[in-house]
């Protein structure tokens, strides 16, 4: 029945997969690495994403991803449209973090994923006001922290003691701790963020295979193939947001080769895990069952290696094929009009992909990784 299953959702996937390698072949854009021809696609991506109206909360997480991906953008577009458009959006929540119906619900990261954008916004603008809410909130946690265990259960206690026990949190909180640290000179949020880090990345990372579950549920539970479950895009967010946290360290903070080596090991694991067309798939380690691109994830992990290299971190001549590869497929799943196709909607787990699928977090780790490889041509790596 099991082998049954898997030729079934290959062979149905596979009619899919054949249009995603007809549109890299004629897709409107141009996936050559210039200058040029990035920033095309890239202003088109993001000013899709701005004509089209966001179905959540502008302060939810989702949200938050494609802000981070956004301001990327706009360091390089050359036009200061796209701060203003961030600028208003965080007018709207008032610089502060997504409130839950359950007031017991503050420690959760996704809320307050929005933050780096603030943050960011603070940097360009230098209105404090921009970060007293979200200080505020961080500074309450600390007087309050959160004391739950880290096992992932979806009780009304687990709410109310929100720990990051999930390992999409790691690209949702302490790339927020670790940037008002930076900006405010305060150690006491690095430190708070080390402390939490260590204590997911022991109970999630697995060191056999350098990759996270997503959390404790799936520690136990099986592929088709027979192999662990490890997510895509879980481990596309925890590894995009390993070099947010690095660039925001200080250069002699005791922990950063913590933070450099875990990001290490994901990379060289994840390099041996692409697939021949550039892309990585929904399971990372059972592509055969989703055969279909994944361009959320693929983009959090192209983003990470543009920038490993970009920073020394990773080595070019081992790691700019897998990117240039990777760039080649991000832009074969963008429609004509700018939608980025192939991301997988919402979710804890492995899914079936199409073309039409999209959502405004693989929107913005998009424009992160197009923005990290524009930076590699304008250092003439690339």
């Amino acid at each position: 029945m099991r082998t049954n299953k898997r030729i079934l959702t290959t062979i149905l996937l596979l009619c899919s997969f054949s249009v995603f390698s007809q549109d890299q072949s004629t897709s409107s854009f141009r996936s050559d690495l210039n200058r040029t021809d990035i920033k095309t696609v890239l202003k088109a991506v993001a000013d899709w994403q701005i004509r089209t109206p966001l179905t959540h909360e502008l302060a939810d997480w989702t949200n938050g991803a494609l802000y981070a991906g956004m301001v990327e953008w706009a360091g390089i577009a050359g036009d200061n449209s796209y701060y203003e458009w961030l600028k208003g959006i965080s007018e709207k929540t008032g610089w502060s973090y997504m409130a839950r119906e359950n007031p017991l619900g503050r420690y959760h990261a996704d809320d307050y994923c929005v933050g780096q954008i603030y943050i960011e916004l603070y940097r360009k603008y230098k209105e404090k006001r921009m970060i007293e809410p979200m200080k505020a909130y961080l500074d309450q946690i600390i007087k309050n922290p959160a004391t739950g265990d880290l096992k992932f259960e979806n009780t009304d206690n687990y709410w109310s003691t929100q720990r990051w026990s999930w390992c999409d949190a790691l690209f949702m909180g302490p790339t927020v701790w670790a940037k008002m640290a930076n900006v405010t000179g305060r150690k006491k949020y690095l430190d708070f963020m080390y402390k939490e880090y260590k204590a997911t990345t022991d109970y999630l990372y697995d060191k056999d295979e350098d990759l996270y579950f997503r959390d404790s549920n799936y520690f136990t539970r099986k592929e088709e193939n027979g192999t662990k479950v490890f997510w895509g895009r879980g481990n596309g967010w925890v590894f995009a947001g390993l070099p947010i946290i690095i660039r925001e360290l200080p250069a002699k903070y005791e922990h950063k080769d913590y933070f450099v080596t875990i990001f290490k090991q994901m990379a060289e694991k994840l390099l041996a895990l692409q697939s021949a067309d550039g892309f990585w798939h929904a399971s990372l380690l059972d592509p055969a069952s989703y055969p279909n691109p994944e361009m959320s994830a693929t983009a959090f992990f192209v983003y990470g290696m543009a920038w490993g290299v970009n920073n020394g971190y990773l080595d070019r001549t081992t790691y700019l094929p897998a990117i240039v590869k990777g760039w080649k497929s991000m832009v074969g799943s963008v429609w004509p009009d700018g939608k980025v196709g192939f991301i997988q909607p919402i979710g804890a787990d492995p899914k079936n992909v199409t073309r039409e699928m999209t959502e405004v977090y693989g929107v913005g780790g998009f424009l992160m990784a197009g923005s990290e490889i524009a930076r590699l041509i304008d250092k003439g790596i690339l």
